[in-house]
C-alpha cells in the first residue's frame, strides 16, 4: 500500500513538473521594455545678417519607444510671465513668454529614430505706448501704459536621425525685424 501511494505521488509530481517548468520559462507579455534613452540638444540661433544675436541651447533626455502609444512625450518649459494691461475693468493679464519644447522618439529601421519636436518660442521685443483711457488718446495729459511687443516662433516637425547626428532642421525669417531663426537638433544614444 505504501508503494502504491509513493508511486501515485511520484506520478503526480512528474506530471506537474512540466507545467511548473513551462510557467517559469514564459516571458512576461505585460512587461514594457524600458526603451532607449536619447540625449537631445536643441539650439535656437537668431541672426541679424551675419551677426549672431541669440544662441539658446536646451539639453534634455527622451525615451525612444517602439511606436504607437508607447512613446512618451518629454516636455521642457522655461520663461517668464509678462504683465499686459487689459483695461480698467480687467486690469492686468500675465502672458507666458519663453520656450516650450515637446519631444518624443520612435525606434525606426536601420538604427534610426524618428524624432518628433513641437517647439514654441516667444520673446518680448520693444514696447508700444498705449493710452489708458482710449477716449482721450489725443490728450497728452492722459495716462499711458507701455505694452510689450511679443514676438513668436512655432514649428512642428519629425526628423529621422541617427546616433551622433546633427541636423539644421528649420530656418525662418521674422517678417517684422528681418532676423533669421535657425533650429539645430543633435541626438545621441545614451550608452
Amino acid at each position: 500500500m505504501k508503494i502504491a501511494r509513493f508511486a501515485l505521488v511520484a506520478l503526480l509530481a512528474l506530471g506537474l513538473m512540466p507545467l511548473y517548468a513551462s510557467a517559469q520559462d514564459k516571458p512576461k507579455t505585460d512587461a514594457k521594455s524600458p526603451g532607449i534613452a536619447l540625449k537631445l540638444q536643441v539650439t535656437i540661433v537668431e541672426r541679424e545678417g551675419e551677426k549672431k544675436v541669440t544662441n539658446l541651447p536646451y539639453t534634455f533626455f527622451v525615451r525612444a519607444g517602439d511606436g504607437g502609444s508607447g512613446s512618451p512625450w518629454t516636455k521642457l518649459r522655461t520663461g517668464s510671465r509678462v504683465p499686459v494691461y487689459t483695461g480698467k475693468e480687467h486690469g492686468m493679464q500675465y502672458i507666458d513668454v519663453g520656450t516650450s519644447i515637446d519631444a518624443r522618439a520612435v525606434v525606426a529601421e536601420d538604427g534610426r529614430f524618428d524624432l518628433t519636436l513641437n517647439l514654441e518660442r516667444s520673446w518680448v521685443e520693444g514696447e508700444v505706448i498705449v493710452p489708458i483711457d482710449k477716449s482721450d488718446a489725443s490728450d497728452p495729459n492722459t495716462g499711458h501704459f507701455k505694452e510689450p511687443i511679443i514676438r513668436q516662433f512655432k514649428t512642428e516637425l519629425t526628423l529621422p536621425m541617427r546616433d551622433g547626428q546633427t541636423s539644421e532642421s528649420t530656418e525662418a525669417a521674422d517678417p517684422t525685424s528681418g532676423r533669421v531663426l535657425i533650429l539645430t537638433v543633435t541626438m545621441n544614444v545614451v550608452k
